[in-house]
């Protein structure tokens, strides 16, 4: 069984409680982690706070050239990674090569971002008072970020945070989610190889509830990024005080499907979009709007491709859907469709469970009140519901308490683009599912969505601080 210690100051520690990471597929043994206690967690602050002066003294092209540096080890080891990924996370391989290439190109965006990374003039001499005077606005790191990473993409979502931390002239302190820790802990490796200082990224493991709130808590970090719940994100937010905080806290995303949409290319990307990691993505459609005229042959198609996804174990190529991350939250999964089917939805497909694997559900005509409709599902289930017009569909995508990304289908650029207005949400997308993402564009929600974007240009703004220098 490989082991994993946790990085801090460049070293490998271990401490006396150390934990198996399972497939959660199966429950076999993915490897052997280490948790961190409070001495952990001070000693790696500690460490980078000690580099930071060294990242913030590095050159723009010093510091790129570390993170393309990390961009080809990266590919160089895409193979170890992405099995890594699957084994610990569940996700299918091919699933976790996809999250591999989308990593590696979060780095070479950030390596591509810290070059470009500027201030401006500022006009001071527009005001009588500023006449002779010279002013710039410069960007400065903000010092230690703490990056707390979820379960569901943790190669991925990792980067987007470390990469441009790094770029920026930060150092990081890195808590993956207590499911996914290994792939965190080979990230760390490669950094060391690329030629970063050691203390610049410290990768500690354990409990989310003791790690997180100390990071939090702790005055020698300037800002908390994370990604998860928006539960833990409220507290996060509670307890911060004035560090820097970015939250991105999930949804339940909706489409909106006109008649005059096509359907070919929409129906096959829905599925893609609610079925994907066995719907554990923030972005996973959950509730598709269709209208009225064409909700039945909608709901019957997304059903009928959904039935035939192949269920399997993470490892195999052939699988194309396989477990939750627990046992646990398939069954709340389960629970939610029982809930719905018993509020008058139909269950048209799946919604079996064995252990912690779900068969891909499609239900028809859910109720607002359910929590299919209210709440994140992520898991494999996808609700068609109808609606007379379009500022009928508008007004149910904005219904739910959150706001990541939504998409609409449909020819009429007046419907698309009063849509794309009209919705209350972070990204909006024509012609396209509102799971779509590429790595450089900026990323992030309103409301229980989340406050702050990744996307390493937009991730670096917030990873910075403005200063004005006159003379």
């Amino acid at each position: 069984m490989s082991e994993y210690p946790m990085s801090i100051a460049g070293l490998p520690v271990r401490t006396a409680e150390k934990r198996e990471v399972r497939i959660p597929y199966d429950n076999s043994v993915a490897g052997a982690i280490y948790q961190a206690g409070p001495e952990q967690v001070n000693a790696a602050i500690e460490a980078a706070v000690a580099a930071f002066p060294k990242m913030r003294a590095m050159s723009r092209h010093e510091r790129s050239q570390i993170l393309y540096r990390a961009w080809n080890l990266l590919r160089e080891r895409a193979e170890e990674m992405a099995r890594a990924v699957a084994a610990e996370a569940g996700k299918p391989i091919r699933e976790a090569r996809g999250e591999v290439e989308r990593g590696s190109f979060t780095l070479l965006f950030s390596a591509e971002e810290a070059h470009r990374l500027h201030g401006e003039e500022v006009p001071m001499d527009a005001h009588p008072g500023g006449r002779g005077k010279t002013g710039l606005a410069i960007r400065e790191p903000l010092g230690v970020i703490a990056a707390i990473t979820p379960f569901n993409f943790p190669l991925n979502l990792s980067l987007h945070k470390i990469g441009p931390a790094l770029a920026a002239g930060n150092t990081v302190v890195h808590k993956p989610a207590s499911a996914t820790p290994i792939s965190g802990l080979l990230i760390a490796q490669i950094f060391l190889d690329a030629g970063l200082p050691p203390g610049a990224l410290n990768v500690i493991t354990g409990p989310g509830g003791v790690i997180g709130d100390a990071l939090t808590f702790d005055p020698r970090v300037a800002m908390v990024t994370f990604t998860g719940s928006p539960e833990v994100g409220q507290r996060i937010r509670n307890l911060a005080g004035m560090k820097r905080v970015t939250l991105e806290l999930g949804s339940n995303s909706a489409v909106i499907l006109e008649p005059d949409g096509d359907l070919d290319k929409a129906i096959p990307k829905c599925v893609a979009g609610a079925f994907a990691n066995s719907g554990q993505v923030c972005i996973s459609i959950q509730r598709i709007y269709a209208q009225e005229s064409i909700r039945d042959e909608v709901a019957s198609r997304i059903a009928e491709l959904a039935s035939k996804l192949k269920i399997g174990h993470p490892l195999e190529d052939s699988t194309e859907l396989s477990s939750l991350i627990t046992e646990g939250e398939a069954k709340r999964v389960e629970e939610w469709i029982g809930e719905a089917r018993d509020a008058g939805a139909k269950v048209l497909t799946g919604g079996d469970r064995k252990g912690a694997t779900l068969s891909p559900a499609v239900l028809k005509n859910v109720p607002p009140e359910v929590n299919l409709s209210r709440k994140e599902a992520f898991g494999p289930v996808v609700a068609v519901n109808g609606y007379k017009t379009l500022d009928d569909a508008i007004a149910l995508v904005n219904q739910s308490d959150y706001g990541l990304q939504a998409g609409i289908y449909t020819r009429d650029i007046d419907k698309a683009f009063r849509a794309a207005r009209e919705a209350h949400v972070g990204g909006f997308h024509i012609n396209e599912i509102p799971a779509f993402r590429v790595d450089q564009m900026p990323y992030g929600g309103v409301k229980l969505s989340g406050s702050g974007r990744e996307g390493p240009r937009y991730a670096i703004e917030e990873m910075t601080e403005m200063k004005l220098i006159t003379w």
